[in-house]
């Protein structure tokens, strides 16, 4: 696992808010000020990779509140990310969210390039698929290379999501398309080792191939396949949906099914169906300040192949992030390694408790403090199929594969959030993996809480 430094995280909550209607209006309670046109707040980040290097970029979310008589829900939210690595990977991200450019309709489009010159993988089937933890540490004697779990990877997504309530009802309708191109390759060692010492350079892929290349020598990947390929999705459902506050509720229910098509004669590589099942609810525990919420999600495979670089893809009405992927990472098991469980289907549970401990006004602002415990679980429901296996004499089978040994992956943590004007979030999460198979712990700092 890379290990990252987080060597600064400035955050620039500016005070300069543009008012289309003029200033605060009226106060909700004493603490709370109504907003009314626009405001924004940013977040300028610096962090370190060994392998990727210096991070620098900004994340800004610009918001309209109208005349304020709905606050604190928005009437537009406006985010753009863009953040690099010195050696190549990146952010670069709009994301749009509505319930007024459209009225009664609410509208969230994604338009993202992802480029990533190390993407985790682990192979298929969560625990069946061995972790060797010396292979990628320097000072084992066993070590091939810190890039044996990974591959290059370049994504362009375009997404378009559509909700709507039936008339009378709590129960809404979602539909939609996603639109991903994948171009994949092995990790360019050249960019990476430029100005690393000769003791710190990496083996090339000749030298020393990764899992990646010897999947595609072994039949695990189809060669088809290796390269990327374009997976165009169309997608609908029902929705329940009774949250007070969509950005962290206090109360409601947050139910979904979806059904997510890759058909071929939208130009697909492979058609393939999934569903997704997901519940949320929020219990208030303490009036305004602390709440028990938890997520439940079950997705699967229900027709036709899906390519491998797809699988880690997680189906949603709404992305929370840059990335919908895993299990494992920021956005679903926190402390387990990124994609480290894949399988043609999984179920996810996550539970937090989170609690606002200070609000206080800051440079004409509503600001609080919450701090969250949380416990996250997940395990591959339906593996994928492996039995095109073809392993060289050479290879000792029990240092890849483990048949029969998935079960459920856990892990648990803590984090903080500072929230602006009860929307805009700074997430801080650290948690914990409870098997080392699943790596060690992670450190997450980015927006939103989970759900």
């Amino acid at each position: 696992m890379i290990e990252k430094l987080i060597l600064f995280t400035g955050l620039l909550l500016t005070g300069s808010t543009f008012m289309v209607s003029g200033q605060v209006q009226k106060a909700k309670t004493d603490s709370i000020k109504i907003k009314t046109g626009w405001n924004f707040g940013a977040i300028p980040t610096i962090t370190y990779d060994t392998d990727q290097g210096f991070q620098y970029g900004a994340a800004v979310n610009f918001y309209n509140f109208g005349d304020g008589s709905a606050f604190p829900k928005y009437k537009h939210s406006l985010y753009f990310e863009i953040s690099h690595f010195t050696k190549g990977s990146g952010i670069y991200r709009f994301y749009y969210d509505s319930e007024s450019l459209i009225p009664g309709i609410q509208i969230t489009t994604d338009l993202s390039y992802l480029p990533d010159e190390a993407y985790d993988f682990y192979g298929f089937n969560g625990y069946e698929s061995v972790l060797n933890k010396s292979w990628e540490k320097q000072s084992s004697p066993d070590y091939k290379t810190r890039m044996y779990y990974k591959y290059q990877q370049k994504l362009f997504r375009f997404k378009t999501d559509l909700q709507g309530k039936f008339s009378g009802s709590q129960f809404g309708w979602i539909a939609g398309f996603n639109l991903l191109n994948y171009s994949l390759s092995s990790v360019d060692i050249n960019k990476l080792n430029r100005g690393l010492s000769a003791d710190d350079k990496l083996p090339t892929v000749e030298q020393q191939p990764g899992l990646y290349e010897k999947y595609i020598q072994w039949g695990l990947i189809n060669p088809k396949e290796a390269k990327g390929g374009f997976a165009p999705e169309i997608k609908g459902g029902i929705v329940y949906d009774t949250r007070d506050n969509k950005p962290n509720p206090m109360k409601g229910i947050w139910t979904e099914a979806v059904l997510a098509l890759a058909p071929g004669f939208l130009g697909a590589e492979s058609g393939f169906s999934k569903i997704s099942l997901t519940h949320r609810q929020y219990f208030t525990l303490i009036k305004d300040d602390l709440s028990l919420v938890y997520r439940l999600n079950w997705q699967q495979t229900i027709g036709g192949h899906v390519p491998f670089y797809y699988e880690p893809q997680i189906i949603s009405s709404v992305m929370t992030g840059a990335s919908s992927t895993g299990l494992g990472g920021a956005k679903n098991l926190r402390g387990v390694r990124r994609n480290r469980v894949v399988g043609d289907g999984y179920i996810l549970g996550n539970i937090e408790l989170r609690y606002k401990f200070a609000k206080f006004r800051l440079i004409r602002q509503n600001f609080y403090l919450a701090a969250n415990t949380f416990g996250d679980f997940g395990q591959v429901t339906k593996k994928i199929d492996t039995s095109n296996l073809k392993l060289p004499p050479t290879i000792v089978a029990s240092d890849y594969f483990d048949k029969g040994a998935e079960h459920m992956h856990t892990s648990y943590g803590a984090g903080l959030r500072l929230v602006m004007n009860y929307n805009f979030i700074i997430a801080i999460d650290y948690g914990i993996a409870t098997n080392k198979q699943d790596g060690d712990s992670g450190i997450y700092i980015g927006l939103n809480y989970l759900f």
